[in-house]
């Protein structure tokens, strides 16, 4: 018990110095620290200059892992993501030089810029965590994140992601305007990138690959399956494809890491219902899928 309350205390740390950064987005940050728990990636739609890429650079250096960020543009290729081989000719072989995807937290800026064979590099990368080049497999670091910022699609010079990319996002959240008393703060205070550059490790990889594997031990009960299967059924329903069973186990695997957040070592009901829009949302219907989500939640019967 000891033990676990120093674990609650650190991740308390890690939200809490991101919060100092990043003013008055609690909920956003608690989502994105969850995703990363979970071994998901995220995905963050919004307009320029809300905190993106400082959230990004907050979370990454809060861990104690290595960043990397990726502009992605029309004219990117598949191999300045990746890596690719070149010849040695002292070695009289090619070898492997890899690209800057090889990192703990990869930020994608943009990604909705890049032309679809480039987008499409990231589907390996994303599932397997793992690069194949010429034949060979070489394995990411772990642990392993991936946070990609899209512009509205409204936007010009945008390729849409298609629904295999979108599923390879564990959620879909938006930062938004800060309100008002958040954003006097921004205006009058500290730099952010003076705060960025004071923050701590709360973290390393060795001992955040462990509080990853303690979330998977987060119990969950037979009526709380029935119920996420119920809402999986549901959304097949109503159009648009439904749910998979991969779309069902991200939100297991984030339900898992939301209640072990909040200190419990059991998923409720509540932590689906919360989590459903950001893990369904993106899967159902595109823009307006957090409403289809929202009618799901409420013709689904809620086990006692």
């Amino acid at each position: 018990m000891r033990l676990r309350s120093r674990v609650q205390s650190r991740i308390e740390q890690l939200s809490e110095q991101i919060n100092e950064v990043i003013v008055g987005k609690s909920e956003a940050i608690k989502l994105a620290v969850t995703c990363l728990l979970a071994r998901g990636h995220l995905l963050i739609e919004d307009i320029p200059g809300v905190g993106k890429t400082t959230l990004s650079q907050a979370l990454a250096r809060s861990s104690g892992l290595s960043f990397q960020r990726i502009q992605f543009t029309s004219d990117l290729l598949p191999a300045d993501i990746l890596g690719n081989s070149i010849y040695d000719t002292k070695e009289g072989r090619f070898v492997f030089h890899p690209g800057p995807i090889f990192s703990g937290v990869v930020l994608i800026d943009e990604i909705n810029r890049a032309t679809p064979k480039t987008q499409s590099a990231l589907l390996e990368v994303m599932e397997e965590h793992q690069v194949s080049v010429d034949g060979k497999t070489h394995a990411l670091p772990e642990p392993f994140f991936v946070i990609a910022t899209q512009n509205p699609r409204e936007q010009i010079g945008t390729f849409p992601l298609p629904e295999s990319q979108l599923d390879r996002f564990m959620m879909r959240i938006s930062l938004g305007y800060p309100d008002r008393a958040s954003e006097r703060e921004v205006l009058t205070g500290v730099r952010r990138r003076v705060l960025l550059d004071e923050l701590g490790a709360v973290f390393d990889a060795p001992s955040l690959r462990d509080l990853q594997q303690a979330v998977e031990r987060v119990h969950v009960s037979d009526q709380l399956l029935d119920y996420l299967q119920d809402l999986l059924e549901a959304s097949r329903e109503i159009g648009n494809g439904g749910l998979s069973p991969r779309a069902g186990l991200a939100c297991l695997r984030a339900a898992r890491a939301w209640a072990h957040l909040s200190g419990r070592d059991v998923v409720w009901p509540e932590d689906l219902q919360q989590l459903a829009p950001p893990v369904m949302g993106h899967r159902l219907g595109g823009h307006g899928g957090e409403d289809q989500v929202t009618r799901l939640i409420e013709s689904v019967e809620v086990p006692v």
